[in-house]
This record gives structure tokens, sequence and C-alpha cells, in this order.
């Protein structure tokens, strides 16, 4: 189960946002790359200029906003005929760097470990190249959980209100970064398991 399989009611909610985006001429790259920059200065803000910790508090309520923005983009591609070859490295490459840059401010995150925040960052992009291997292979783009796109941001944006509202951090909460990163680990297994599944069952259901 993932967040993910939401996303039909979500982007049910947002229809009529993006009919009123494509009619003012709004096209899937530009929300694409608003939405990467937003994330970038976001993170990197947090990082080099280590605010206050209410400041975490924007991780949150960005996350749900990217959230919009990135089915926005796909529904301006799909249902406005905007998809390109553009669009889909943007969509992406856009995707990894955002999320990296909003996962390093919590190095800086007593008690949490600047390795195992790292480590989550280079799974969570190894865990999309997974997905989006799928199609070389013959299957579908994979998402598949149980810590997709998604589902990290829910985690993460649990952990900056968390933060943002100064409750207490004993040792025993750095452990959650740890769980995290075993559950992108097992997401990119689940991702390439399920791909290789989805390629070979046409060869033996001919």
């Amino acid at each position: 189960m993932s967040i993910y399989q939401l996303k039909p009611r979500f982007q049910a909610l947002l229809r009529p946002l993006v009919v009123r985006l494509h009619a003012s001429g709004a096209t899937a790259n530009q929300v694409t790359l608003i939405a990467c920059a937003i994330s970038l200065a976001l993170g990197l803000w947090l990082f080099f200029a280590q605010p206050a910790a209410a400041a975490f508090a924007l991780v949150p309520a960005w996350m749900l906003i990217r959230m919009a923005f990135n089915a926005i983009d796909g529904m301006l591609a799909r249902e406005h005929l905007q998809q390109s070859r553009l669009g889909a490295f943007l969509n992406e490459l856009t995707d990894v760097l955002s999320d990296a840059a909003l996962y390093l401010p919590f190095a800086l995150v007593a008690p949490f470990s600047p390795f195992w925040v790292g480590t989550v960052i280079v799974l969570a992009g190894l865990s999309e190249f997974a997905g989006a291997l799928g199609p070389t292979v013959g299957a579908s783009r994979r998402y598949d959980g149980p810590m997709g796109k998604s589902d990290r941001a829910f985690v993460f944006g649990a952990l900056g209100l968390y933060v943002a509202l100064g409750w207490p951090r004993p040792q025993p909460v750095s452990w959650l970064i740890p769980l995290l990163a075993a559950g992108v680990a097992w997401t990119i297994v689940n991702r390439v398991r399920r791909a290789l599944a989805e390629a070979q069952a046409p060869q033996e259901n001919p």
C-alpha cells in the first residue's frame, strides 16, 4: 500500500484548476521547473541559513503543495497533449533533485545522523531510477512502495512539523532515519522485482 494509490482522487480535485491553467497558457514543463526551483530554494535555505526550528513548518506545507504541482504537471501533459521527450527527462530529474534538497536540512537536526540522511537521499534517487527503468525491460514505469515519493513526502513532512513544534527528540528518535532508509531500500527491491515479473508475464502467458 502506498499513498500514490490515492492519486486519482487527488487529481479529480485538481482538474478544474488544471483546465484553467491550460486555458491561461501554462505548460507542464513550466509547472515542473517552478516546483523544482521552490524545492531547491527552500531546502538550501534551511540548510545554509539554519533558521529557527519553527521554519521547518515550511517543509510539510510545501510537501503538500508540491504534490499538487506534480499532479498538475502530469495532468497538463497527459490530458492536454503536452507530453514531450524533454518533459519526460524533467519529470524524473527534477523530482530526484527536489527530494535531495528537501531532505538535506534534516542532516543538521539532532539526533538525526548526517550519514543516514545522506543514505536516504541516495536510496531515494536510486528508487526513482529503478522505477524509471521499468520500460527498458518491457514493463511499465514502476511506482511500487512502501516508500515511494509520496510516502517519503509524508514522512519528511511529519518530521518537519515535529521539529517545528519543538517536541523532544530523544536519542531513540534517531532510528527513524535508518528505518526510513530500509523502507526505501525495500522499495527499490519491489520495483525491480515487480518490473521483471511484469516483463516476464507475457512470455509465460502468450
